[in-house]
């Protein structure tokens, strides 16, 4: 059998020069895409989450884009493959349903904006500083340090709670004092301890309450109901737990621990066993 080489040089060239025009093609089209997702990333009048979002979607667009532009390297009818593509994706969509619900929730959280990159979350049982929202996921670090990425349905399906988004927030922190103690004392030892705390809010209606609100087993427990900046919400807590627990000591108000009473009914027959 006769080989032409001629005609076989000419092929491997032909589809050689294919072959290396299509990872061209690939190799541009990734790094325009990352590219364009940076300059989309780093426009600082654009909201953080909104650029995260809307940079992956410019660069998976120019994916598609460019796996089009190779499929034609190699003579394929782009606009007959399109209606295929079109025919083919009804039978995707319905075998990637969660995938799809995904990008639909993601959408969603991007619109209705419970929260954004940076804001402390809360859903289901998962809790954690949100980094970055994606088409697909919302990425979380926990305050222990730990990476979690939640699928977008699962965060659009549950109940949000949003720590940070308000820029202050209330809080009660109980101090218990025994049945002995002076009430209008231990009002007074803490007021002291609130006036020198100037990371107080002291707006109309926020200011600082002091009241007593149960009567335990063993102590009189006082709320304390304070307001503050939601970046000092828990730095303000444990200073004041420290400071009104000292001032509490100083001015001889007990703060008392659970005790029982033990009632002997017959100690003879104690006695005797």
């Amino acid at each position: 059998m006769d080989i032409n080489l001629e005609e076989y040089m000419e092929l491997i060239i032909y589809w050689g020069l294919r072959i290396i025009g299509a990872l061209i093609i690939l190799i541009v089209g990734w790094l325009v895409g990352s590219w364009v997702r940076s300059r989309i990333q780093n426009v600082k009048k654009l909201d953080k989450t909104i650029a995260s979002f809307l940079g992956n979607l410019a660069k998976y667009i120019i994916l598609a884009v460019s796996l089009v532009a190779v499929l034609g390297q190699f003579g394929v009818q782009t606009a007959s493959l399109l209606a295929v593509m079109g025919a083919a994706g009804l039978a995707i969509g319905l075998a990637l349903q969660g995938t799809l619900s995904n990008v639909a929730a993601g959408t969603m959280l991007l619109i209705l904006r419970p929260f954004g990159v940076g804001d402390y979350v809360e859903f289901s049982s998962t809790g954690g500083t949100v980094t970055a929202l994606g088409l697909f996921g919302t990425e979380l670090i926990t305050v222990d340090n730990k990476y979690v990425f939640a699928p977008n349905s699962t965060v659009w399906g549950n109940e949000i709670t949003n720590y940070t988004r308000n820029k202050q927030r209330r809080q009660d922190i109980t101090i218990g004092v025994s049945y002995g103690s002076d009430l209008n004392k231990a009002f007074k030892t803490i007021n002291n301890v609130l006036k020198k705390e100037d990371r107080l809010v002291q707006t109309t209606g926020k200011e600082p309450i002091i009241a007593v609100a149960n009567m335990g087993d063993s102590s009189v427990d006082i709320k304390v109901r304070i307001w503050t900046k939601t970046d000092d919400y828990f730095v303000v807590q444990w200073d004041l737990l420290k400071a009104i627990k000292e001032e509490l000591d100083r001015d001889g108000i007990d703060i008392p621990f659970p005790t029982r009473t033990l009632e002997i009914v017959n100690p003879e027959a104690l006695v005797k066993s």
